[in-house]
């Protein structure tokens, strides 16, 4: 008996749920060399506004969680990548067209960039913050805070490291995240979305967009009620423009990257998302 192929059609990630776009458009995913793999999602505008309502439905309650609990949520994440890592590699290779061996170091170094942030959750207000001096009787402390809302373009050239090397910093001090994940490998963005459906991560807290940076991102960066861009993904589209969008709104900008290096791991990317917070109190003259 011959086997009926099933294609997939990969959806969106919002709110914790994965709908079709509203607009009913979807796309070719390829093979390098032009073989169909799936169908995907191709977000619109509105689609991007129900991520941006549901990350800022969400920003209170994974913010407010304890720095240990979010970290133990980011260290399962890990735990269920590493379960899921033959799916993520098989993608890999379908869709970048590069070696098994290749793909399995991506894989790994995805999941070990993921465990490294995990790891700053509790660690890195004692970095940011301080108890500053003062002249007279009081206490005077600096605190960081998250920013809200992030809007993302994931690296483009990347199908998982990309995408893991762009949410996860976000997430660490508490921000929500819409993520515009890599046009031409967007499979291993909703295989992500899978693994963060099932690992205690808040609804809302990671939303998930396929389809074109180029139309979805001028609506994140004018978009009033994002707080932060991260353009790290942005390098071939017209990012100066989404810079003055984003000041139009007052947003923290994280500028463009590209080469090899393009989201490494580094304590800048938490802090590029934080906001500092200066608290004063008196000392009891007691």
């Amino acid at each position: 008996m011959t086997h009926i192929a099933v294609p997939k059609t990969y959806k969106l990630f919002i709110g914790g749920a994965f709908p079709r776009s509203e607009s009913g458009r979807t796309y070719e995913v390829t093979t390098p060399k032009g073989a169909f793999l799936a169908n995907a999602a191709k977000a619109s505008r509105k689609d991007a506004r129900d991520a941006v309502v549901a990350a800022r439905a969400a920003v209170s309650g994974w913010s407010g969680a304890t720095a240990y609990n979010r970290g133990q949520v980011l260290y399962r994440v890990a735990e269920v990548l590493e379960g899921r890592r033959a799916q993520f590699e098989d993608e890999i290779v379908r869709q970048e067209g590069v070696s098994a061996a290749a793909a399995r170091a991506q894989v790994d170094e995805a999941i070990d960039r993921w465990v490294w942030y995990a790891g700053w959750t509790d660690k890195y207000s004692q970095v940011a913050g301080n108890a500053n001096p003062v002249a007279g009787p009081y206490f005077n402390l600096t605190v960081p805070e998250p920013t809200g809302v992030v809007a993302v373009i994931a690296p483009q050239d990347s199908s998982l490291l990309g995408l893991v090397s762009a949410i996860a910093p976000a997430l660490v001090p508490g921000n929500a995240v819409v993520v515009v994940a890599s046009e031409a490998y967007p499979l291993s963005a909703i295989t992500l979305a899978e693994v963060l459906a099932t690992s205690d991560v808040p609804k809302g807290a990671v939303n998930i967009l396929t389809g074109s940076p180029a139309e979805i991102a001028p609506w994140l960066a004018s978009h009033a009620d994002v707080n932060a861009l991260d353009l790290v993904g942005a390098s071939a589209l017209d990012w100066i423009d989404l810079e003055i969008a984003a000041a139009e709104t007052l947003k923290r900008v994280y500028p463009p990257e590209s080469g090899p290096d393009a989201a490494a791991p580094a304590l800048a990317r938490v802090l590029a998302f934080t906001e500092t917070k200066t608290v004063w109190h008196t000392k009891s003259l007691i």
